[in-house]
């Protein structure tokens, strides 16, 4: 659309900008492409603040990266935004650290237990059930549970299929092994039945109960607790320690950070972290 006919100024200053606070925030890096999907986005934000141009939106975003409208703001871009692979640096501790300790550790029962939390359309269980597949040996009982609160997107994940546009950017050996053209839609690909028997998609409420009683050895969380309160969010590290197993693992996004919120996990890498031994 061109920049006279929007409704606000928008110039790709505005969009670097704009994208630059994405990444810091939520590790997402936004494409060239995105600049129509931001603009609609941001719109309504523009309109609900009542200011009259990004450029001014932007300054306001930049005087309290802790207020309310910074998480309004935060929330309006990611909402249902994922990749495969997002902050790949996860998928490859989980390969090459956390599943071969697993083994080592529940070499008796041969049992896996994964929770993806704020699983959205379905990518990031994907990613865990490619890492999964292309390290476990075969004879392991591992499964992945897939929850979200939207069941639109929880039935897209349990579809797999997707754009090609969003499997475009991974290695060409990946696509090959896990994902086929699809006959019946052309310009989409869908995931291979094997990583969709290791997944359960399942509707769920961070805040309300939950019917899992565990234990758990994995849970991600990433990108999903920047939009509680601090009571919240330790309420909800204390509940995920409760189900995970002593030395059980939880991802947080890149931009979150355990600080205030529970004693009872340890760092152990990059934004992963290790429960207490109890």
């Amino acid at each position: 659309m061109p920049e006279q006919q929007r409704e606000f100024a928008y110039t790709r200053k505005d969009f670097h900008q704009l994208c630059a606070l994405v990444d810091r925030h939520t590790g997402i890096q936004l494409g060239d492409g995105k600049e129509d999907m931001l603009y609609g986005r941001i719109s309504r934000r523009i309109r609900k603040v009542g200011v009259n141009s990004f450029k001014a939106y932007i300054e306001l975003l930049e005087q309290d990266e802790n207020s309310e409208e910074f998480g309004e703001f935060i929330n309006a871009v990611t909402t249902n935004l994922t990749s495969f692979f997002r902050e790949s640096h996860h998928f490859d501790y989980l390969k090459t650290t956390l599943l071969p300790e697993l083994m080592q550790k529940n070499r008796a029962s041969r049992r896996i237990r994964i929770w993806s939390a704020g699983s959205s359309t379905g990518e990031e269980p994907y990613s865990i059930a490619m890492s999964v597949a292309e390290t476990m040996p075969p004879g392991w009982d591992v499964k992945i549970l897939a929850t979200d609160l939207d069941t639109d997107v929880l039935a897209h994940g349990e579809r797999g299929v997707y754009d090609d546009a969003r499997v475009e950017d991974l290695d060409r050996a990946v696509v090959q092994r896990w994902f086929v053209k699809s006959k019946q839609q052309p310009g989409k690909v869908r995931v291979k039945p094997e990583l969709q028997e290791l997944i359960y998609f399942r509707q769920l409420n961070l805040l309300q109960e939950w019917p899992m009683k565990g234990p758990i050895d994995i849970i991600f969380c990433r990108n999903v607790i920047i939009y509680f309160d601090m009571p919240t969010k330790q309420k909800l590290m204390n509940r995920y320690a409760d189900l995970l197993v002593p030395g059980g693992y939880l991802f947080l996004g890149h931009s979150e950070a355990m600080n205030n919120m529970s004693t009872r996990f340890v760092l152990d890498g990059k934004s992963v972290y290790t429960k207490r031994a109890q």
